[in-house]
């Protein structure tokens, strides 16, 4: 990982705590129009162009998708790593996330953005950071973030303007602390010496029937906005989503935990017991939760445990990009690693889809959205091939 390759042991605990302050904001969002605008006039169901949103936090925004997989090279274009590199030592990150750089960093890649035709408009409201809180309307509990008014509340207008055809949520996973279970679990790594997976799990168990709720109230929300706007609950689709783990499982893992490398090198300073449990429990416990509100709303199911297999940061199966190994959606990492010296860009990206995983994402929501309107799926990728390779199976 870049900003430990050279590092000490004390320097390399000086930057994980530096990675604690600024507070690792994972997975949520919310949004501005990525494409096209709200219409002059009030069109209403099923008038004005075609439209799909995504609402929710940063796993749908777009967080990190300024990186083309990983690279320890630390200036220029970061071997063409870098999307927001202008020339010499000059970076925009405007050029990926335009006006929302520095907020809630939704990037041009971004799901809806990369689902291809399914709508004439993608309207991205997302924004990282969020929590189901910023969902709501603001006559039922919802609060504004980064200066813009909750999520619920836009979608009235885009509503109003659109006929919305399919509205994509990601929430829950800020509600229930990411940043703060990833902190901890390197801390563990780096500091300690310890695992994090009993203290963390005992957190979730305590919190995630109170998340649970608030995903359930978020869709509530969604489907109020868009009955007050004249739309019938079958004339548009919402798909609720899980989400991936930006780890491998420990046996996966292209570094050993014995050594340094991990946290200098590949950016995933996390042991073997803590990757498998965050793997193979975390992940899976937030996906049955989330499937469990859906068919309890009756909207669409997409699971995205598997959407990294693979593909992971440190995952033995993909690469650093290097000048040997140019960046490629075939060999390179579609997550973005912990840069905690933020000698790269922000701490903010870390461990979220990169451009590659968002094209993924993207491709995923094409193939959910070509189904009927009521099944749940899971959507996996085939091992050395691209986004195209994205594929479903019926979510578990």
């Amino acid at each position: 990982m870049i900003g430990f390759r050279n590092a000490s042991k004390d320097r390399t605990r000086s930057r994980v705590r530096r990675l604690a302050r600024a507070g690792l904001v994972l997975p949520l969002a919310a949004g501005t129009l990525l494409a096209g605008g709200a219409g002059a006039s009030a069109a209403g169901s099923g008038r004005g162009p075609t439209a799909v949103v995504s609402l929710g936090d940063s796993y749908i925004s777009g967080e990190a998708g300024r990186w083309k997989g990983n690279s320890l090279t630390n200036t220029g274009s970061r071997n063409a790593t870098d999307r927001a590199w202008v020339s010499g030592s000059a970076y925009d990150p405007g050029k990926v996330y335009g006006t929302t750089a520095g907020g809630c960093h939704r990037s041009d890649s971004a799901e809806v953005r990369s689902a291809g035709p399914i709508a004439d408009v993608a309207v991205n409201l997302a924004c990282s950071g969020a929590t189901s809180q910023n969902v709501f309307r603001a006559s039922n509990g919802g609060v504004a973030f980064k200066g813009e008014a909750p999520q619920a509340d836009r979608l009235a207008a885009v509503a109003a303007g659109h006929d919305v055809k399919v509205i994509a949520l990601s929430i829950g996973g800020n509600d229930l602390g990411f940043a703060d279970i990833i902190t901890a679990c390197a801390y563990d790594f780096v500091l300690w010496g310890s695992y994090c997976h009993d203290d963390q799990q005992y957190g979730v168990d305590q919190r995630i029937d109170r998340v649970t709720a608030d995903v359930g109230k978020s869709v509530d929300e969604v489907r109020a906005v868009m009955r007050a706007a004249g739309y019938t609950d079958a004339s548009y689709r919402i798909v609720l989503q899980s989400y991936p783990s930006p780890i491998p499982r420990g046996a996966e893992n292209r570094y050993p935990q014995s050594d340094w490398s991990r946290v200098n090198t590949g950016g995933c300073p996390f042991w073997n017991r803590d990757s498998d449990w965050a793997r193979d429990s975390l992940v899976p416990q937030i996906a049955g939760r989330i499937k469990a509100v859906a068919a309890a709303k009756g909207v669409q199911f997409l699971d995205l445990r598997d959407m990294l297999q693979g593909r992971e940061v440190c995952a033995r199966a993909s690469k650093h990009v290097s000048p040997a190994v140019p960046a490629s959606a075939r060999t390179s990492e579609w997550a973005r690693w912990i840069d905690s010296s933020e000698t790269q860009g922000p701490v903010q990206e870390s461990m979220h889809p990169n451009h590659f995983g968002q094209l993924a994402a993207g491709r995923c929501l094409a193939l959910v959205t070509a189904q009927p309107a009521g099944s749940g799926f899971s959507c996996k990728n085939t091992a050395g091939a691209d986004e195209t390779g994205m594929y479903l199976t019926p979510a578990p």
